[in-house]
Formats: C-alpha cells, structure tokens, sequence
C-alpha cells in the first residue's frame, strides 16, 4: 500500500503560500491604502501577541512530533508515520493553524486591512492545494487508519 516514492506532490512548501500573499497584501496596501488608524491603539499589540503564542502552541508541539517521530514536513517526501496523537487530536493539521495565526498576528502588527482581508484566499489555497493533496496522499499511504483518524478529528479546528 505505501510506497516509497508516492508523496503528496506539493512541490511549493505551504509557508511560501502565506508569506507571498502577506507580501501581496503590502503592496496592494502601497497601492490601494486602507486606512490605520484602527491598529494604532495599544491593545493591538497585545492582540497580535496573543494570536502569535496561539500559532506557536499549534506549530511547536506538531513540528516536534514529527521530530521525534522521524517524519517529514517536507511535503515532495513520502510520510514514515501517521500523526494521530498530542496536538493531532485537536486538528489534523496544526502547523496550518498555527501558520495562519502568525499570519493574522503579524496583519495587527504590521496594521494592514489587506492582510486580513486575502485571508479566505490563503484558507482556500492551503486546503485546495495543499490539505486535498495530503488528504489523498495519506488515505493512499495509511488506508484506514488514516480514514478512521480523519473520521474523528476535524481538518482545521
């Protein structure tokens, strides 16, 4: 069933997915600037701290599961094991989640309605080409076991 050279095919690394459209986000704040005034309060930044530590505590604890497991996060290798424990339990794909908290954290900081507003861009890339292709490449690789997994813990939250 598993085959060593069967692999999600993401060839493009999914942070480069959020960091190009926070990048596109800039610009289109150079050319259609949105007002700032709503960032400048000093909650902002506590907010921004906040969804930042969220985005860690999803990130830190699945990327150190994989470390321990051996796995890779290279998304062009194929998996050496399924992750269905610790943060796992929560979401099957806690490095997404918390990438996108340090994406909209990081919108506060930097104050860009843009930012936030190409949110449901970067969601719909991540799970169009991104999660689908996992989720096909992992239902291949781990039959069912990863369909009894994917039965019991949701995609995002």
């Amino acid at each position: 069933m598993k085959s060593k050279k069967d692999n999600p095919g993401i060839h493009i690394p999914p942070p480069l997915f959020y960091i190009t459209l926070f990048f596109i986000s800039i610009v289109l704040q150079r050319y259609f600037p949105i007002s700032k005034s709503f960032f400048e309060h000093s909650w902002i930044g506590i907010i921004a701290t906040i969804v930042i530590v969220f985005g860690a505590l999803f990130i830190l604890p699945a990327f150190l599961k994989f470390l321990k497991s051996k796995n890779t996060i290279i998304t062009v290798k194929p998996a050496n094991s399924l992750q269905t424990s610790g943060i796992y339990t929560i979401s099957r794909n806690p490095m997404y989640i918390g990438l996108l908290s340090f994406y909209i954290g990081i919108a506060f900081l930097k104050g860009n309605w843009w930012t936030f507003i190409l949110i449901p861009i970067v969601i719909y890339i991540i799970n169009r080409f991104v999660i689908i292709k996992e989720e096909k490449y992992l239902e291949r690789a781990f039959g069912q076991e990863y369909l009894n997994y994917k039965a019991k813990v949701r995609r995002w939250l």
